[in-house]
């Protein structure tokens, strides 16, 4: 019997995070995500057991911490640098998917789900946007900005990024990412203290 291989598990959940930023949750099955991550259906199921959810909540979690390394990595020298470091991220996978992907967090956060309740890929996405949130705001109190300002800029930054990713998509243009950066540099530049 072989032993289960992490680098196996993480292929799929990236693969899934992926797939999920090119063709949102509701459109995409467990089948083709476990073939897009090029693993056998059966690994999928065994790494998965509760299925799609469970994939997908992986899988937003994996973008958020993937996100977060960088953010956490570049706010070390200030706000300006997370935020073009959260841009040139965004940026990067836009473009190199010639406009195809998005951000699997948003994807994830803005379908209907198939029920009431509120699934746990959804639940995983609010806490990845609080994370990013609360990683900005913090650096901006950090140089000077006030709780309450930090907050609602660190708000503005996540939100302002992440539909501009989606507008990006839309427009086949990188110009939405551009025009929100500069006037997110401004904002932030007009808050901190240095």
């Amino acid at each position: 019997m072989t032993k289960p291989s992490p680098a196996a598990r993480e292929r799929i959940v990236a693969g899934a995070a992926d797939m999920i930023s090119r063709r949102g949750l509701n459109a995409t099955s467990i089948r083709e995500m476990a073939k897009h991550a090029r693993a056998p259906l059966g690994s999928t199921y065994h790494y998965f057991p509760e299925g799609k959810q469970q994939l997908a909540t992986e899988a937003v979690r994996h973008t958020g911490e993937w996100v977060a390394r960088r953010l956490r990595k570049e706010l070390e020298a200030g706000p300006v640098a997370g935020l073009r470091a959260f841009l040139a991220l965004w940026r990067k996978i836009v473009v190199d998917s010639d406009f195809r992907a998005g951000c699997p967090v948003l994807a994830v956060s803005i379908e209907e789900p198939p029920t009431d309740e509120t699934p746990p890929a959804v639940v995983a996405a609010a806490d990845v946007f609080t994370e990013w949130e609360s990683l900005l705001s913090a650096s901006l109190r950090e140089h000077g900005a006030g709780r309450e300002e930090a907050a609602q800029l660190a708000t503005l930054v996540v939100a302002a990024v992440e539909g501009t990713v989606a507008m990006c998509r839309a427009k086949r243009s990188i110009e939405p990412l551009d025009r929100a950066a500069e006037q997110l540099r401004a904002l932030i530049l007009a808050t901190i203290k240095d």
